[in-house]
């Protein structure tokens, strides 16, 4: 016990050595955490998952410089990867609470009319959604969108015209 005492410290007076093995050991767990969270968590990057971002960031940096309980820290990091978790699985079980958590998928642009009240949501400005028919649509302009949306995630999403209306479907294989 004095070994462990010895190389990983004990308060907020550590060396340089003692910090350098609780980052670590903390990215270790950290690692593990960010796997038991899911891909969700670290990959689709909505409000819902940057908080647990956030959370595991802040409450992880305390466990290296001493800040607070290393054991302790760690164990509150796994209550909130496993309370994203449940939540998670939650908003697939139930649809009203995936939009308290969630939120919904807000129509920008639909046949040719813009819906301004959704931009106001979103803050969305018209340049914003230019720039988003760019981006994730690879068209120029409005008139080559049939709908375009904002997505719960806060991207915008496209669907174009000759996606949409010009898809043709091959003959059947006998």
């Amino acid at each position: 016990m004095h070994t462990i005492h010895q190389l990983f410290g004990n308060g907020k007076d550590l060396d340089p050595l003692q910090m350098s093995l609780r980052a670590v050991v903390v990215f270790i767990i950290s690692l593990l955490l960010i796997r038991l969270s899911g891909r969700r968590a670290f990959g689709i990057r909505m409000p819902f998952d940057n908080v647990v971002t956030i959370l595991l960031g802040a409450v992880l940096s305390r466990a290296i410089v001493g800040a607070s309980p290393f054991f302790a820290t760690i164990i509150a990091s796994a209550v909130i990867v496993l309370f994203h978790r449940l939540c998670g699985w939650l908003s697939l079980k139930n649809k009203k609470i995936g939009y308290l958590i969630k939120g919904e998928t807000k129509i920008l642009f639909e046949d040719g009319v813009l819906n301004r009240e959704n931009m106001r949501y979103g803050m969305i400005s018209e340049r914003d959604l230019i720039e988003g028919l760019h981006i994730n649509g690879n068209i120029e302009s409005l008139e080559q969108a049939k709908t375009v949306y904002l997505e719960r995630n806060g991207q915008i999403s496209v669907i174009c015209k000759d996606k949409a209306d010009g898809f043709k479907q091959g003959p059947a294989n006998p």
